[in-house]
């Protein structure tokens, strides 16, 4: 009773703050976007719950075009906006002027600690630049025999259990999940995770599976006890009401109370209290190992991500120096954004490959002639310029990942091709909908099509994202530090398993109809068999050997 009279009091205390600072100036009203559904929640519930990403504001880009306004958490007016020019501005020539929201940067906190994501300016900047010498060219090229024996690692297990039978089906995603977080182990740290040979038995790999869905879904049973939860569309599970009101209060809660949020016994609290138990483990080991190596001369001028991060421990600048809980905060960090983002996207492609039974033959086919040539130069493992000169393996790669370009009409009828915003003001930029924006990719971005890439003249484009324009990266001061190591990865094994191996449909999806659906998982997506939650991440396909 007396927590209930608590959360009572801080929701009404939140939404009398929000109501106060809405009487300011408001510059987006004139703005065309959905009516308001709920005085507490807008769209939040909504969006929450789409059946896959970027459903609801697929319909909103084709109604109002790339910029429109939608109703937040509290009656807040929230402008959302997918145009290039819009995104330039905000990512690359505001610098630090637009601010994370302190509800996405606190649960950034409780999940990792103060790592590079959770920074913010002047700290931000300060673990960007310790950080980047790690992820140059030179470094990167220095990874590929390690992507290269990691992947081959991966195909010996599959032909293992080919051995025995004609074809596999299994989760692709978990075996993905597997080879990604031994890479980043090996790469970024000089460590091995031993997450492919110890399979079903890897701690860590078990306590990092799933971590995303296990924060974002809350099984039926325990939101009963609320009161407060509303039936998805997906059997078994509920998304409740309650968690995001709990979360939109944290833009205005002091944060060394929302630092004790993490001491919490309800989910998803404990989960996230679990991962980072068992992966504090993990990296306390990795220092006491690895520590006494870089005074040695084997280190001394090295540039990999472990060296790096031990030797900003140790100056005495303040400008570069890391404490011991930012270093294991970049560990945790990186490794899972280094392989759960990485396994999901490569899970999607051989997804879309298997629907795609003829674009899949053409990769192998470029992937053979281009081994060919290696071979016939004496060499078994691919260049970097080999596997970036494999364009039909790149464009598939791509096409799985404020002032206005494009002017709008306003709720008058007149058009406007810049917006002004007071101070304050949220904006929610969608990623999502820029990747799929008709403007940008054609007439048929809505659809699998990496032959698009072949015929778009980046000139023409507005710059935006680090890789290809597209955002998946995001941009500018933001822009994720390893997108470069997660294309080379990704490039490399698909390279090793399209070549090697033949992608299909499992023989339990109906013809014609998609079993796997991208479900929304905060700013993430996971695969989902549909109307089987209970079975968690999960992608099915079958696997061959190739002809």
């Amino acid at each position: 009773m007396f927590l209930s009279v608590i959360a009572a009091i801080v929701v009404a205390g939140c939404l009398l703050i929000s109501l106060i600072r809405s009487r300011r100036r408001n510059t987006i009203r004139s703005l065309r976007g959905p009516r308001m559904r709920s005085l507490l929640l807008g769209y939040e519930y909504e969006i929450s719950r789409q059946d896959e990403v970027g459903d609801l504001e697929s319909k909103w880009l084709r109604e109002y075009g790339p910029t429109w306004r939608v109703s937040g958490s509290f009656a807040r007016d929230v402008l959302m906006t997918a145009d290039p020019k819009a995104l330039q501005h905000i990512y690359h020539k505001s610098g630090y002027s637009y601010a994370k929201q302190p509800a996405q940067v606190n649960l950034g906190y409780l999940m990792s600690g103060p790592n590079i994501v959770w920074a913010q300016g002047i700290d931000h900047q300060r673990h960007r630049k310790i950080m980047n010498p790690a992820f140059s060219s030179a470094q990167l090229r220095s990874f590929l025999p390690l992507f290269q024996s990691t992947a081959y690692k991966l195909v010996d297990r599959w032909k293992s259990e080919l051995a025995s039978a004609p074809t596999l089906e299994t989760k692709v995603n978990t075996w993905l999940s597997r080879v990604t977080l031994d890479i980043v182990g090996e790469a970024a740290f000089d460590y091995d995770y031993k997450a492919l040979d110890e399979a079903e038995d890897s701690a860590l790999a078990k306590a990092y599976h799933g971590i995303l869905y296990g924060i974002a879904c809350i099984p039926t049973r325990v939101m009963a006890l609320t009161g407060l939860s509303f039936s998805s569309k997906e059997a078994g599970y509920r998304l409740p009401k309650a968690t995001l009101l709990f979360r939109a209060a944290w833009d205005y809660l002091p944060f060394p109370i929302i630092k004790l949020f993490k001491y919490a016994p309800t989910k998803p609290f404990p989960h996230i209290r679990h991962v980072r138990e068992v992966y504090m483990e993990y990296g306390k080991q990795i220092l006491r190992e690895k520590r006494p190596e870089v005074d040695t001369e084997k280190r001394a001028h090295s540039k990999d991500i472990l060296s790096i991060l031990l030797k900003a421990n140790a100056s005495s600048d303040e400008k570069t120096r890391l404490t011991e809980e930012e270093i294991l905060a970049q560990m945790y960090t990186l490794t899972l954004a280094g392989h759960e983002t990485t396994a999901t996207t490569l899970s999607f492609l051989l997804y879309e490959l298997a629907r795609h039974p003829e674009y899949q033959a053409r990769m192998r086919q470029e992937i053979l002639e281009a081994r060919a040539q290696a071979s016939a130069r004496g060499k078994s493992d691919f260049t970097w310029e080999e596997l970036d000169g494999m364009t039909l393996c790149t464009n598939a790669i791509k096409d799985d990942v404020l002032p206005l370009a494009y002017p709008i009409m306003t709720a008058d009828g007149s058009m406007v091709s810049e917006i002004p915003l007071r101070k304050g003001q949220i904006v929610n930029t969608s990623f999502a909908m820029y990747n799929r924006l008709p403007q940008v990719w054609g007439a048929d971005a809505e659809e699998w099509n990496p032959d698009r890439f072949a015929a778009i003249d980046g000139n023409k484009q507005t710059y935006v994202g680090v890789f290809a324009n597209l955002m998946t990266f995001s941009a500018g001061t933001r822009a994720c530090i390893g997108w470069r190591f997660a294309i080379i990865e990704m490039q490399v094994l698909v390279a090793e398993l399209v070549s090697t191996f033949k992608f299909e449909m499992p023989e339990t999806a109906k013809a014609g109809e998609t079993e796997v659906r991208r479900a929304p998982t905060g700013n993430a997506l996971i695969p989902l068999i549909r109307g089987k939650p209970e079975l968690g991440p999960a992608l099915r396909l079958r696997v061959s050997l190739a002809d």
